[in-house]
């Protein structure tokens, strides 16, 4: 499950990734120059898969923080009932 930062960065990586592929997309079709088009479409994907997949630095504490708290906040494993 993706908290409230990671929806935060994903959108800030939006905000620069959108307008390289809507321009990528014009020269591509309108202006009929494949390879800037290209260019800018290989460069607006590329710049969400590696917001999306490339773990840096500054997010290996936020990540240990996460893992402490998942493995406290999990619910432990229910004892049999020796009612018998």
């Amino acid at each position: 499950m993706t908290g409230i930062i990671d929806t935060i960065k994903l959108a800030g990586t939006l905000v620069l990734a959108i307008p390289a592929a809507l321009a990528g997309l014009e020269f591509l079709l309108v202006r009929g120059e494949t390879a800037t088009g290209g260019i800018l479409l290989v460069l607006a994907v590329t710049l969400v898969i590696v917001q999306h997949r490339v773990t840096l630095p500054t997010d290996l504490p936020g990540m240990a923080a996460k893992r402490v708290i998942g493995s406290m906040a999990s619910e432990p494993e229910s004892e049999p009932d020796d009612d018998e």
